[in-house]
């Protein structure tokens, strides 16, 4: 009789080695899910302002600000997913069902912990932050009203991510895809509900989508206890693993956090040049994320792939598979700056009326077509040295790559340009700057075998 699986992988049989000829194959049964499930989480804030849109722009603005802290937040603990990949992979290729499940259990279990001290301090601190934000009368209540109504769910959220991250190591993106596509439409009827149908406004927008967070995490945690009885894992974690777990996580929260200062000061020279500036450089950083996330897809396949085949000892393997993912991560970025550079100047219409708003979007997403194949290479492997484990040498790369940005970026306010000349100077600083340090930094380490430690840890 066959075992029944979990997250993809069957419980009592030996995991199969990946073959160099199914290698297309097997990457891509992971990103194109995996790249589903990463619009899952903007698309329910684009639901919420849809809903919420309709009530007023007050609401909508104040929803706006409180989103922002949120996605804020939620993008920092993104290590409790990267971190339980890796960790996991590594003992499932290793042929440690049960360690791996372990590991992911303490991922878990952290995650639940960070949930309830940032949801406490959030609710205490709503008033606070929108103000910091700069939400004035009307705004600021009901920014407050979503965020602190968000709260009860960040838990859910932090949860929702480490548990995504135990069936991704599991070699398992099928169920995140699925869990958030229901996720998502459940929690468009609900908020219609809540706002319009009880009359809740921006609170009842924020208290369906908790509830929604919190049904997916059950799903998940159900999913998970199942794989703990099979290999009798203790429910409770172990200080050693929810320990190992927070070393790596503080390493990758300082690389995200490097990141996130990049783009907000990106932002913040854009802001300076002027409304049009700021208005197309915004309408650019939406091209630039939603083609993320499809490089986002191949980086958590090599997460996943990467962690495996390194715990089972198999670097022969691991090296076919960063080869193979750099061709397919540049390639991408080759066929998009393509795409980009034939439609960009074309396309500024449909985002606004504005004629300068337009030309700068033009300029902008030109630069960031060019800079599309050395964001496939930065993208991918970022993703293999994550899933290697590598959250140190990650880190330091990512001050030094701020570093180097930052004089960029002076320069850039210091010349006082603005319009289609500030822009373009802006994203070449960026796509072009910023992003190519991140390559060069990549490449170093992958260029030797420092990264590649064999083993299940």
């Amino acid at each position: 009789m066959r075992s029944p699986k979990l997250g993809g992988v069957s419980p009592k049989q030996p995991v199969a080695p990946v073959t160099g000829q199914g290698l297309n194959r097997t990457i891509f049964a992971l990103a194109l899910p995996a790249f589903g499930a990463l619009i899952a989480e903007p698309l329910f804030l684009l639901a919420d302002s849809a809903i919420v849109g309709h009530l007023g722009v007050a609401q909508l603005a104040g929803v706006g600000l409180a989103a922002t802290v949120v996605q804020t937040v939620v993008g920092l603990m993104v290590f409790l997913a990267y971190s339980t990949t890796p960790a996991v992979a590594r003992l499932l290729g290793a042929g440690r069902h049960a360690d791996a499940l372990a590991v992911g259990r303490d991922g878990i279990w952290l995650a639940f912990f960070l949930g309830l001290v940032l949801s406490v301090a959030g609710w205490v601190s709503a008033p606070a932050l929108a103000s910091a934000m700069g939400a004035a009368g009307e705004v600021h209540g009901y920014a407050v009203d979503y965020l602190r109504w968000s709260m009860p769910g960040l838990t859910a959220m932090l949860i929702v991510l480490a548990a995504t991250g135990v069936l991704r190591g599991l070699q398992d993106t099928k169920t995140p895809l699925l869990v958030a596509g229901i996720g998502f439409l459940v929690n468009i009827g609900l908020n219609f509900v809540l706002v319009y149908g009880l009359d809740l406004s921006v609170a009842g927008s924020a208290m369906g989508t908790s509830l929604v967070q919190w049904g997916m995490a059950a799903v998940y945690l159900v999913i998970v206890y199942r794989g703990s009885l099979k290999y009798g894992v203790p429910l409770a974690p172990t200080w050693t693993g929810v320990k190992a777990t927070t070393h790596v996580g503080s390493w990758l929260m300082l690389r995200t956090l490097s990141l996130r200062i990049a783009i907000l000061a990106t932002v913040f020279v854009a802001t300076a040049q002027g409304p049009v500036s700021l208005a197309a450089h915004q309408l650019v950083m939406t091209v630039f994320t939603f083609l993320a996330f499809a490089l986002d897809a191949i980086a958590i396949a090599a997460q996943a792939l990467i962690g495996k085949e390194l715990g089972a000892g198999n670097k022969a393997l691991a090296h076919s598979l960063t080869r193979r993912m750099i061709v397919w991560g540049v390639g991408f970025g080759v066929v998009t700056g393509v795409l980009l550079a034939l439609a960009g100047p074309h396309l500024g219409w449909i985002f606004s009326s504005d004629r300068a708003v337009q030309d700068a979007f033009a300029i902008g997403v030109l630069l960031l077509a060019l800079s599309q194949p050395v964001c496939g290479f930065v993208f991918v492997l970022d993703g293999v040295l994550i899933g290697a484990g590598d959250a140190k040498y990650l880190a330091i790369a990512g001050v030094v790559n701020l570093l180097v940005y930052l004089p960029l970026l002076v320069w850039v306010q210091i010349s006082e340009l603005s319009g289609v000349t500030g822009l373009a100077w802006l994203w070449a600083a960026f796509g072009l700057g910023y992003m190519a340090a991140r390559g060069l930094t990549l490449d170093w380490r992958v260029r030797t075998d420092a990264w590649m430690v064999t083993g299940a840890h």
